[in-house]
């Protein structure tokens, strides 16, 4: 249904807008799923320790988002989301899924987070070092509207509004959420799978190697009829020796050596995946690979 993206420095009241923003939507009955650090059991000055550590906490919290996205549920994301490359990453895995996309900033002065940071710790609950803290904080890229990945944004001043129900970017945001998705509104867009972010379906994962067994199958078989017939014309070629067989019409008045059939097929499966790029998708079964490759050969072998 939908990905939203809480965005803003360190302690700037990202997880309290994240669970005011749940708690509205759940009222609604809508599913709302929200991905956080603790929730993966994560340390956050450990996971925010080093580049290494930060690019696995990246990787942790991108494979769960990417898992769980659905056209049924609303998945939040209560992380920093401090770098725009990795913004975009999320706005693919959104628009792979085909759903709604938005962030959410809270825009909160640096000196209040540093002062939240340590009231965290004096409640007993895990604050950031200050050398975690001001390392995030001198790297924060700050969402650009104009961004096709940081759009639509809704910016929240907790330092100053402070954040509840009434506040207008979460009453904006829940509007937006909650809107009739459609592909033409200007207001509510839903993102549309494009060649470069939609997942390939899983019969076209093994369609090349399907396309590669029948082929081969066929020219075993034509090499075996030669072999049978002593050189002599072939009419009519069977594959499979059992129940069910396929049979095919092969009209050849000359031998045709394994280097050619072999040439024919490489030429012939590169002709079939150029044209599902542009056009209909290759034939999905075995035996429409079959038919159709030795359509091809009667074409090519009689035109030589």
């Amino acid at each position: 249904m939908a990905l939203v993206v809480m965005c803003g420095q360190p302690c700037s009241g990202k997880s309290m807008a994240a669970c005011l923003l749940a708690g509205i939507l759940r009222s609604q009955d809508l599913k709302v799923r929200l991905i956080d650090e603790s929730s993966l059991h994560l340390d956050r000055n450990v996971a925010y320790a080093d580049m290494t550590a930060e690019k696995n906490l990246r990787g942790v919290l991108r494979s769960e988002v990417d898992r769980s996205l659905s056209k049924d549920n609303i998945v939040i994301v209560d992380s920093l989301n401090n770098i725009k490359g990795y913004r975009y990453e999320l706005w693919c895995l959104a628009r792979a899924a085909g759903i709604k996309y938005c962030v959410v900033y809270c825009d909160t002065e640096e000196d209040e987070c540093r002062k939240w940071n340590k009231e965290r710790g004096d409640r007993g609950k895990i604050m950031y070092s200050d050398k975690v803290l001001d390392d995030l904080i001198r790297r924060f890229e700050k969402p650009d509207r104009r961004n096709r990945w940081d759009y639509p944004l809704f910016e929240l001043f907790p330092s100053k509004d402070g954040i509840n129900e009434s506040s207008t970017a979460v009453t904006d945001a829940v509007s937006y959420l909650t809107a009739k998705s459609t592909t033409k509104s200007r207001d509510v867009h839903v993102l549309q799978p494009t060649i470069a972010t939609q997942n390939a379906r899983m019969s076209d994962a093994n369609s090349l190697y399907e396309m590669d067994q029948a082929t081969q199958e066929v020219i075993n078989a034509i090499v075996e009829a030669q072999s049978n017939g002593l050189g002599g014309p072939l009419n009519r070629i069977n594959i499979g020796h059992g129940l069910p067989t396929i049979s095919f019409s092969f009209m050849c008045n000359r031998p045709v050596g394994l280097p050619e059939l072999r040439r024919l097929r490489k030429t012939f499966i590169k002709l079939t995946a150029q044209t599902s790029l542009s056009g209909p998708p290759p034939p999905s079964d075995a035996d429409s690979v079959k038919r159709m490759f030795a359509d091809y050969l009667n074409r090519e072998i009689r035109a030589a």
